[in-house]
């Protein structure tokens, strides 16, 4: 699939409402950023957990679709998160979203999630599952 009809497809829902900007799609890898802004920020004005998760959730899910044959459709089952720093208000995070399975029932990825200084901010891991769609 073609790096803006993914970004056009993901406009409209929550990827999209979150600011998720893809710069990189291929089968086993996905990069992109995200601004940090206000409303993903905790109090202490650092991304929230769930905007962590929320981003890794999404890119996993768009490497699976990417693999996806016709009739095909994903869900996320598992997820694992690590947090290890934070971001800023006002800075951008980049994931980077890799392959560690490609099954025909699964696939399994890892997104690491960085901070404009390189920082390592979050690692997840999840589980797509694959199924037949309708």
């Amino acid at each position: 699939m073609d790096l803006q009809v993914l970004q056009a497809r993901i406009a409209p829902m929550f990827p999209g409402t979150m600011g998720v900007q893809l710069t990189s799609v291929a089968p086993d890898r996905v990069v992109a950023t995200l601004k940090v802004l206000p409303q993903l920020c905790t109090a202490g004005e650092i991304l929230h957990g769930g905007a962590y998760m929320a981003f890794a959730d999404a890119l996993g899910a768009i490497g699976t679709v990417v693999n996806l044959q016709p009739g095909q459709k994903t869900t996320t089952t598992d997820s694992s998160t690590k947090f290890i720093a934070g971001a800023k208000v006002g800075t951008t995070v980049t994931g980077e979203s890799v392959a560690l399975h490609r099954g025909r029932t699964t696939q399994v990825w890892q997104t690491s999630i960085r901070n404009e200084q390189g920082k390592l901010c979050a690692v997840v891991t999840q589980t797509q599952l694959i199924m037949a769609a309708g």
